[in-house]
């Protein structure tokens, strides 16, 4: 399964607009945003995108609560399963413990991807292109014996991203 993950959208709902439909172009099934949201634009997006979807509330989405039942926002640490997988979301690196096989996190701004005895800590990097002049996200494709993920970058006023690939070996689960 292909889940496209962002994060750190803030006010940028023409770049986060581009992250979505790159994604959803390149194959995601799934799309996460670990937070820091901002937009009611950019939800309506997630909403209307055609995928499922799941976005955590950041620590700059405090004034999004009004609208928490009319889009598919949670809370941190967020636990659910998706392919199979158990995964751990939230948008401050506060949970960090290897309770799940993978952990998406933003607002760092930072791309991460990191294995770590069984656990895939997660990071997109930042859409919205503030600590420095590059838009961020990620792909992650659970197949049954590996994780793969893709990170894709572009200067934010380039038409194209570049990619870069990490594989992990999975644990046997089950």
């Amino acid at each position: 399964m292909k889940i496209g993950i962002i994060s750190d959208t803030h006010s940028k709902v023409t770049l986060a607009r581009e992250a979505l439909d790159m994604l959803i172009e390149n194959g995601a099934e799934f799309i996460i945003h670990a937070g820091d949201i901002c937009e009611l634009e950019t939800l309506e997006m997630l909403k209307n995108c055609g995928k499922r979807y799941v976005a955590v509330y950041g620590n700059n989405d405090a004034h999004l609560v009004e609208h928490h039942n009319n889009y598919n926002l949670v809370q941190e640490p967020y636990y659910f399963k998706l392919a199979d997988t158990k995964f751990k979301l939230m948008h401050l690196p506060f949970y960090m413990a290897p309770d799940t096989e993978i952990v998406i996190f933003g607002h760092t701004h930072t791309f991460e991807s990191d294995f770590k005895n069984g656990t895939l800590f997660l990071n997109p990097g930042e859409v919205c292109a503030r600590s420095k002049p590059v838009s961020e996200c990620a792909m992650l494709n659970i197949k049954e014996d590996k994780f793969k993920v893709t990170y894709y970058s572009k200067d934010k006023n380039a038409d194209k991203y570049d990619k870069q690939k990490f594989v992990y070996e999975r644990k046997s689960h089950g």
